[in-house]
């Protein structure tokens, strides 16, 4: 939190030196007040909560929810919020994964989502979260937002977004969510893992399907996803081909890993835990390197009309409002690097466009902006 004391007027030539001096001790008295009777945690919250309002009218509220420890949500989700603010008319907040103390993002704090709360006058959520352990308290936020059968775009991690002994309401614990919500959970890697990629195939049934509009093949670096547990009820948009490579020309692997292909993108109805009827759509794509690929930004934004009841656009607009530099996926376990790297939600705000070393041992893949 940063305040600013009045400005003086730097021309006065009045003979009172201890009128600044007045300001300044009643200035410093009240901020030490404040500090004193804010409670803690709400500072914190301030600090890990990005908002962009809607560029013009805005046509409702998006909440998009990072925080996972591999693929890179703190640098996805703010991309994604410029572009649904700036040229579709969503006011969007992003929230992050803070440190225990609050003082920077820190994705490996499985306890760090702040700002729970913005859920409540949600329109619809995107979460990309990865075995996250909301407090009973923030959890309440969730179970509201779910049990109003509000609609949820998840991506990647997202079928294993929760994990812990809490719950959102009866009979939904936290790791149900992906589950239940989205229509699958965690199962396994289907592809060799940062070895193989992914190339979206178009369910037939399916091709005219709004969310579908102008999407063209997508291609992600992060590998396909088991997904064994969706049944009839849902609409199954994209399938997944493994490639032989992360890069984006090579081949689909041939032989039985691609018979049947996996799901990609799916619709999923949802009954929430107080029996409310709800609607999510979700893809295991998602790394933040996966969106330098415009098909797969188009495909949010797609189904983020859909969702929220607007007509999608013919060729929805997915370009960067600022350049995006997508960091490799993979685990940082390495002891203070998430305080030394110091990486504020400011660091995201419009106008700016952060970057950040891979993790150690990353594969060499130049199919992405770079400063």
């Amino acid at each position: 939190m940063k305040l600013t004391p009045p400005p003086l007027n730097p021309r006065s030539t009045f003979a009172f030196p201890s009128l600044n001096t007045v300001w300044t001790n009643a200035f410093q008295t009240l901020c030490c007040l404040t500090l004193v009777f804010i409670p803690t945690a709400a500072i914190h919250a301030a600090e890990g909560v990005l908002k962009f309002p809607a560029k013009g009218e805005s046509h409702g509220k998006i909440v998009l929810v990072s925080g996972d420890e591999e693929y890179r949500t703190e640098e996805s989700m703010p991309m994604l919020a410029k572009i649904l603010s700036v040229h579709h008319g969503y006011d969007c907040v992003v929230l992050f994964s803070m440190s225990e103390d609050g003082t920077h993002v820190d994705p490996n704090n499985s306890q760090g989502v702040v700002g729970w709360e913005q859920l409540d006058d949600a329109d619809l959520m995107i979460i990309g979260t990865r075995f996250r352990q909301p407090s009973a308290e923030d959890a309440k936020h969730v179970t509201k937002f779910i049990d109003a059968g509000k609609p949820l775009i998840g991506f990647r991690t997202s079928t294993h977004a929760f994990n812990g002994k809490g719950q959102f309401g009866p009979d939904l614990p936290y790791g149900d969510f992906g589950l239940k919500i989205l229509g699958e959970r965690w199962v396994n890697h289907h592809g060799r893992h940062k070895k193989e990629g992914a190339r979206s195939v178009v369910v037939d049934a399916h091709a005219d399907h709004p969310i579908l509009s102008s999407v063209d093949e997508i291609f992600a670096s992060s590998d396909v996803y088991g997904v064994i547990h969706l049944t009839d009820d849902d609409q199954i948009l994209l399938r997944a081909a493994v490639t032989e490579t992360l890069d984006p020309s090579s081949p689909n692997v041939s032989g039985e890993k691609n018979s049947p292909m996996q799901p990609f993108a799916w619709i999923h109805p949802y009954t929430s835990p107080s029996g409310t009827s709800g609607k999510s759509f979700c893809t295991t794509a998602g790394a933040s390197v996966d969106f330098a690929d415009e098909d797969l930004r188009r495909l949010i934004v797609n189904a983020a009309y859909h969702l929220t009841g607007r007509d999608v656009p013919a060729k929805a607009n997915v370009t960067f409002v600022d350049p995006y530099y997508p960091t490799f996926y993979g685990f940082i376990r390495e002891k203070g690097y998430w305080k030394n790297l110091n990486i504020q939600p400011s660091d995201f705000s419009i106008g700016k466009a952060p970057s950040f070393p891979d993790p150690k041992g990353s594969p060499e893949w130049n199919h992405r902006d770079r400063p």
